[in-house]
């Protein structure tokens, strides 16, 4: 490249793809950057898991069933054992 820029390290991906993922050439050349970069784990990463964010995930996935899915929860009281 010119200008001083440097291009992507063909040797290092081609390294990687082969042989850490050991990918076939054609498997290989037939992915795009951007599957190649999420096979290899290159990316953006999660945020941490902090107080806000498990909050926010028990506030969206509560272990307590809703109104609607308690129809499918056992009746209390009676219970009958089909093996007596």
């Amino acid at each position: 490249m010119t200008g001083g820029q440097a291009g992507l390290d063909w040797a290092g991906l081609m390294r990687a793809g082969l042989q850490g993922l050991r990918l076939h050439p054609d498997q290989f050349w037939a992915l795009t950057p951007a599957e190649l970069a999420l096979m290899l784990g290159i990316g953006p990463a999660s945020p941490r898991m902090d107080r806000e964010r498990l909050a926010d995930l028990a506030a969206r996935y509560p272990d307590a069933p809703a109104a609607a899915d308690a129809s499918l929860a056992e009746p209390t009281g009676e219970h009958r054992d089909d093996d007596t």
